[in-house]
């Protein structure tokens, strides 16, 4: 079992920048994928972004490609989102979550521990 925390959000400007992290406690961290999804208010949770095991694979939707960049410290059980250029859109509850799973990790049903989520608030 996992456990997981994340940090780092808050009300930031837009065209300013965020980096979240995600710890983790429990056994075998370093053997689960690692997802970063967000809920805006009315919506539905979605995917941004996930980091593989051993870091070989990251993904990102396309409303954060090229913005938003994913990493992990196993050492640290930690993993980051380092979010540049934020649009007010942008704005949205950012969860992390995790998976043992290999396949259809772009969807929130298939992880299975989740954390409490970080509020980022991006304004105009």
């Amino acid at each position: 079992q996992v456990q997981l925390v994340e940090s780092g959000g808050g009300l930031v400007q837009a065209g300013g920048s965020v980096r979240l992290s995600c710890a983790a406690s429990g056994r075998a961290f370093s053997s689960y994928t690692v997802g970063w999804f967000r809920q805006a208010p009315g919506k539905g949770r979605e995917f941004v972004s996930y980091v593989t095991t051993d870091r070989s694979n990251t993904n990102y939707a396309d409303s954060v490609k090229g913005r938003f960049t994913i990493s992990r410290d196993n050492t640290k059980s930690t993993v980051y989102l380092q979010m540049n250029d934020l649009k007010p859109e942008d704005t949205a509850v950012y969860y992390c979550a995790a998976t043992l799973r290999r396949v259809l990790r772009l969807a929130p049903e298939n992880y299975d521990y989740w954390g409490q989520g970080t509020q980022v608030t991006v304004s105009s």
